[in-house]
């Protein structure tokens, strides 16, 4: 499942390059090309989705997967012990851009809170 006029969709086919941090059968992720930390990576299913509600609705087996593979970047990036952020935005109004789902691994720097406890 595809989306022709996706950018990320044409990544996965490899019609546009990227630098690739980690690759299974149903997920891909990349080095974004505008990072906002040291780390900035995304990652996405292979396949099309068009947000985080659509994918665990369709397929939470996969829904899993991607998140496993959040989970391994910062392992493998060298975060997971100094603390990381995971985005994912659902929604113009939310902030996303790209309709298909994806989430940021962002670390290698210290963040502000997002939402006072």
């Amino acid at each position: 499942m595809t989306d022709t006029d996706c950018i990320f969709c044409k990544i996965v086919a490899g019609d546009i390059p990227s630098t690739k941090v980690l690759e299974t059968e149903r997920v891909l992720a990349f080095r974004d090309l505008h990072p906002k930390a040291p780390t900035h990576v995304l990652v996405i299913p292979k396949a099309h989705y068009a947000n985080i509600a659509e994918l665990t609705a369709a397929d939470p087996g996969l829904a899993g997967e991607v998140l496993a593979a959040t989970a391994a970047i910062a392992e493998s990036e060298g975060i997971a012990e100094t603390g990381w952020n995971l985005l994912g935005n659902t929604g113009a109004e939310a902030g996303q851009t790209i309709f298909h789902v994806h989430f940021h691994v962002l670390g290698g720097k210290s963040f502000e809170p997002l939402l006072a406890a």
